[in-house]
């Protein structure tokens, strides 16, 4: 009798044991996992809950966003570049279920979308709402930059990124300005001593190691994995700007020191040159574009901006400079469509070329093109009369995006390495009188053209 009555204890203790591992697993299941993210069913076609957990936080954060009518887009690179090679099937499927979850379920540690500033302004509703649905934020603010040229507006602080975490995976989203020089601009990502470093891996973020510059995208409507997303209408032309997005801001502490040592020319003439430089500028920024002929400022007027934010106005012209790979026959025509005749063309396009375009009154644009050899860059000159050649030798650049008077314009990245090697180590004083043959500290004589050359490479008009 003892024995059966041990035999009944041990097989009730197995049930109830049973019976509690059972409730625990429904518990979590049902309470737990929609409370904290931790767990979700399988989206179909998705390879295992893993996959589908990256599903379900997107799913939650396009919930959250629309839920506070905030318009955001798709930005992530990994995604676009799969969207992209299926872009037509995409905009043509219907919004019927898919078949698998083959974009948002890949392997990745977040997602990255984008938001224009201006479409809203409520963060403390969105916060509030992400975490009763169980998401941790953080916020990432900083100057703006904008305000930089004013001294009494340059402490303000401005949201850059958002970074909302659910479960294992995070969504970033990345906050785009609209800058005086029609073009959408992001900060980089810098955290405060008293954020946490571990909130998120950091390092593998696509967007915020640096500023970014980017054209205003048109966007379209998709559905992807059965969720209806914004994206950029050309995916490729998104990532191809993304590869080649990176901003310099003006110096305008720099600019400020600068004018308080050489107070700025306010004279009639130097009002009038600055205005009539500008237009130039843009008019020439427009010609290229549309031309596809990438370009940056180059010479006096890269100087002029990397020390003072502004034209030179002793300069008298606008100087650029273009890879002669990127040089285009058209160019000449183009110009002298636009209003502005050709007043010389020196070199070929093999050998120092050069041209220049006469702008209203005296005021002339020069545009140097310029050749890569293994170690240096270099363009070349010639002066007229003789025939002589002179070469002006760079280290080797890579170009970034700034804003000058009003426009988005390339600019090379290494500009203090740039300017030194044109202007030398006293680049910050200011020099009126200018021999372009021996001035410059990086100028070489480079022979002289053969007379039989001459007309075609010594055209004045």
């Amino acid at each position: 009798m003892q024995k059966i009555n041990k035999n009944v204890v041990l097989a009730l203790l197995s049930l109830t044991s049973l019976v509690f591992l059972l409730f625990q697993l429904y518990y979590y299941k049902f309470y737990l996992s929609q409370k904290n993210g931790a767990v979700f069913s399988n989206v179909r076609g998705s390879q295992s809950g893993q996959d589908s957990t990256r599903w379900h936080v997107i799913r939650k954060f396009l919930g959250l966003i629309s839920s506070h009518n905030i318009p955001v887009y798709l930005i992530d690179p990994l995604i676009l570049g799969l969207v992209d090679k299926d872009i037509e099937q995409i905009r043509s499927s219907p919004d019927g279920p898919s078949p698998e979850c083959k974009y948002f379920c890949a392997q990745r540690d977040f997602t990255t979308f984008a938001l224009l500033d201006k479409t809203w302004k409520h963060e403390v509703g969105l916060f509030r709402t992400a975490e009763k649905m169980g998401f941790q934020w953080l916020k990432i603010i900083n100057k703006d930059p904008r305000l930089d040229g004013m001294d009494d507006l340059s402490g303000i602080e401005i949201p850059l990124h958002y970074i909302f975490k659910l479960a294992s995976h995070a969504i970033h989203l990345v906050v785009f300005y609209e800058r005086s020089g029609n073009y959408l601009w992001h900060g980089p990502l810098r955290l405060k001593q008293h954020m946490d470093r571990k909130f998120v891996p950091f390092r593998k973020l696509h967007f915020g190691r640096y500023p970014g510059a980017y054209e205003k995208p048109e966007l379209v409507l998709v559905s992807i994995d059965d969720l209806k997303v914004q994206i950029p209408k050309n995916p490729s032309s998104f990532l191809e700007e993304m590869s080649h997005s990176r901003f310099l801001e003006c110096r305008y502490r720099e600019a400020r020191a600068f004018f308080q040592l050489y107070p700025d020319d306010a004279s009639l003439d130097a009002v009038e040159f600055r205005k009539k430089a500008k237009s130039l500028l843009h008019l020439a920024a427009l010609t290229l574009n549309n031309l596809g002929v990438k370009f940056w400022l180059s010479s006096g007027t890269c100087l002029g901006w990397y020390r003072q934010c502004n034209v030179i106005p002793h300069s008298k012209d606008v100087d650029l400079g273009v890879f002669i790979r990127d040089y285009k026959a058209d160019i000449i025509p183009a110009f002298q469509k636009a209003g502005l005749p050709l007043k010389h063309k020196f070199g070929k396009v093999e050998d120092s070329l050069e041209l220049s375009f006469q702008g209203e009154d005296d005021v002339k644009l020069d545009i140097f093109f310029f050749y890569e050899e293994d170690d240096y860059i270099w363009n070349g000159g010639t002066q007229a009369k003789s025939g002589k050649k002179f070469k002006y030798l760079f280290p080797k650049f890579t170009l970034c995006w700034t804003e000058f008077i009003e426009l988005k314009v390339h600019v090379p990245c290494e500009t203090r390495q740039y300017v030194e090697a044109n202007y030398g180590p006293d680049w910050k004083v200011p020099v009126k009188t200018w021999d372009w043959k021996s001035s410059p500290s990086n100028v070489q004589y480079n022979g002289v053209w053969p007379v039989d050359e001459w007309d075609d490479v010594i055209q004045i008009y």
